[in-house]
C-alpha cells in the first residue's frame, strides 16, 4: 500500500496532514483533537487529488483568514479613534470651524468603519460555517465582538447629535470610555490563541 496525506479538518479551525495507507482508517490525537478518516484507494493517481486538494483548501483558508484579521484591524482602528474624535468636540466647543472639520472626519471614519466591519464578518461567516471553526471560545469571542459593536454604535449615535447641537459628555468621561474596546480587545485576542473552551 502506498502512504498518503490526507488533510482534514480540526474543531480548532487549523489544517493537520496525517499519514495513512490507501484502505486504512487514520486516527490522530493531540490534546482536544481527535483526528479518524478513512483514505480512499486511487490506483491511477494515489497522490495527486488528495495533495492538490489539501493544498488549494489549505491557502484559501489562509487567505480568508488573512484578509478577515486585516478587515477587523481596520474596524477596530475606528473603533479606538472616533471617540477620540469626541473628545476634540467636546474641548473645541465654541470653534465652528474646528467643529465642522471635525464632523466631516468623524461622518467619513463612521462610514468606512462600517464597511470594514461587514467584510470582516463576511469573512468571518465562511471560517466559521465553510471551515468549520466552532468552539465555546468563539461563542465568548462573538459576544464580545457585539459589545464593541454596541459601543461604535453609541459613538456614531454621539457623533450624529453633536452635528445637531447636542451636548456631549466631558471629555473626562469620553476618555474612559475611549478605553472600553480596549479591554474587550484583550480578551478577544487571549480567546482566539488560547481556545480555553
Amino acid at each position: 500500500m502506498l502512504p498518503l496525506h490526507l488533510r482534514v479538518s480540526m474543531r480548532s479551525g487549523g489544517m493537520k496532514r496525517v499519514p495513512a495507507y490507501a484502505g486504512t482508517t487514520a486516527s490522530w490525537r493531540a490534546g482536544r483533537w481527535t483526528v479518524l478518516a478513512t483514505v480512499a484507494e486511487n490506483p491511477a493517481s494515489p497522490f495527486q487529488a488528495t495533495e492538490s486538494a489539501s493544498v488549494d483548501q489549505a491557502s484559501l483558508y489562509l487567505w480568508v483568514k488573512t484578509f478577515h484579521l486585516v478587515f477587523v484591524i481596520a474596524w477596530m482602528a475606528t473603533v479606538f479613534y472616533l471617540p477620540r474624535i469626541l473628545v476634540n468636540l467636546a474641548e473645541t466647543s465654541g470653534q465652528a470651524d474646528v467643529q465642522a472639520r471635525l464632523q466631516l472626519m468623524g461622518r467619513r471614519l463612521y462610514g468606512f468603519g462600517h464597511s470594514m466591519f461587514g467584510i470582516a464578518v463576511i469573512l468571518g461567516g465562511v471560517l466559521w460555517f465553510y471551515f468549520g471553526i466552532s468552539g465555546g471560545w468563539l461563542h465568548a469571542k462573538l459576544t464580545l465582538v457585539a459589545l464593541m459593536l454596541v459601543h461604535f454604535i453609541v459613538t456614531g449615535r454621539w457623533l450624529k447629535g453633536a452635528a445637531k447641537g447636542k451636548s456631549l459628555p466631558s471629555p473626562t468621561a469620553l476618555r474612559w470610555f475611549n478605553e472600553l474596546p480596549l479591554l474587550g480587545l484583550i480578551v478577544v485576542v487571549w480567546l482566539v490563541l488560547a481556545k480555553p473552551f
